[in-house]
């Protein structure tokens, strides 16, 4: 089951004006207002957190309210280790790119990964579980909360290029952008944080290269060590799937977003019976039918959004995939659907002139 830990219950709950309680009793002044499921050490159950703050949205309904109250009430420190890596790190990235590495030492609910670009960066969260009423809130939460946290590491003011969020606006879109300092924008293709690049090169305040190194080690061996109830073959696809049209990632690259060093993920593969190349194959063909299936792109198209450089090279990979060309296999499905291709492929096929194709 997904965890959560407990310190963001503490922080939400903070923000609400009540107090947490180690019982899971939660109080305002005197008066039991709601019992909390802690479970057992530092991680709860996310139905419980998910459950705590459907009622606290309920006690306050003005979202933006409780995002800034959560920022505010939020403390590094409550994260362990991880709070002292990312504070000690020695710039704005190192302590990003922490946070996409390790994140999952906190929650395996949801993950971050930043996409460095020429220019900018975005720090993209994606939910890992179904959503739900809490859902928004909880985005907006933790954007706003790294929003507000990292502004405290850096020597100088943080600048923020722009903010998304996945689903629409509740309340006026302007106290969003005055609460960022930058441009805010609903109803986008993904919920992330987009950083200039000189930003990202800002020393931290606290910032001690070796500390933060020792520290990291702690790190990884925390995560050598945490095994998740869930298997890692879906969500690896996942995230192949999805990063295909720039190349076939690299293990090491697909691990560290997925909160594991190489080493695990490579042994948690075999564990399940499979491994990188499998798995990369097995998003490649998938990805490929679907789009020759129900899409207009054209086979060289194809042949890119799945991480092909040349044509001739997916067409022979593709027949032994499914036994025929590229083409026959479109053509036996002719008669089928050809509406175009949405969600995924169709964000992947709008990338494809902007990015050059690397080779298998």
């Amino acid at each position: 089951m997904p965890k959560v830990i407990a310190a963001f219950a503490r922080s939400f709950v903070r923000a609400a004006g009540f107090s947490l309680e180690t019982d899971g009793t939660i109080r305002s002044g005197e008066t039991i207002v709601y019992s909390l499921s802690t479970g057992n050490g530092d991680h709860i159950d996310a139905e419980a957190f998910y459950g705590l703050l459907e009622w606290i949205t309920r006690r306050q309904p003005r979202r933006l309210t409780l995002v800034e109250a959560y920022a505010n009430a939020l403390r590094v420190d409550d994260l362990g280790i991880l709070g002292l890596a990312l504070k000690t790190a020695p710039t704005l990235h190192a302590s990003l790119k922490r946070l996409e590495r390790y994140h999952r030492l906190l929650t395996d609910t949801a993950i971050y990964r930043l996409d460095e670009c020429p220019g900018q960066s975005r720090l993209v969260l994606d939910q890992t579980t179904p959503d739900d009423a809490s859902r928004a809130l909880r985005t907006e939460c933790a954007l706003g909360g790294i929003a507000r946290k990292t502004a405290c590491f850096a020597q100088q003011a943080l600048e923020l290029s722009a903010v998304t969020f996945r689903h629409h606006c509740v309340g006026d879109p302007k106290d969003y952008e005055a609460f960022f300092g930058c441009p805010v924008s609903f109803g986008c293709d993904e919920d992330a944080i987009v950083f200039p690049e000189h930003t990202l090169r800002l020393p931290n305040r606290l910032g001690d290269a070796a500390v933060s190194d020792f520290l990291t080690q702690h790190l990884d061996r925390e995560l050598d060590a945490f095994a998740p109830e869930n298997p890692i073959r879906a969500d690896a696809l996942r995230r192949l799937s999805t990063a295909l049209s720039t190349g076939v990632p690299q293990a090491a690259e697909l691990a560290a977003q997925m909160g594991m060093s190489e080493r695990t993920f490579f042994r948690r593969l075999a564990d399940e019976g499979t491994s990188f190349r499998d798995l990369v194959r097995e998003a490649q063909a998938s990805l490929a039918r679907d789009l020759l299936a129900h899409s207009d792109v054209s086979i060289a198209e194809v042949a890119f959004l799945t991480g092909f450089a040349e044509q001739s090279t997916f067409g022979r990979a593709f027949k032994r995939w499914v036994g025929q060309a590229p083409a026959q296999f479109r053509m036996s499905r002719s008669g089928k659907s050809h509406a175009t291709l949405a969600g995924t492929a169709q964000r992947l096929a709008g990338r494809a002139d902007t990015m050059a194709p690397a080779a298998v």
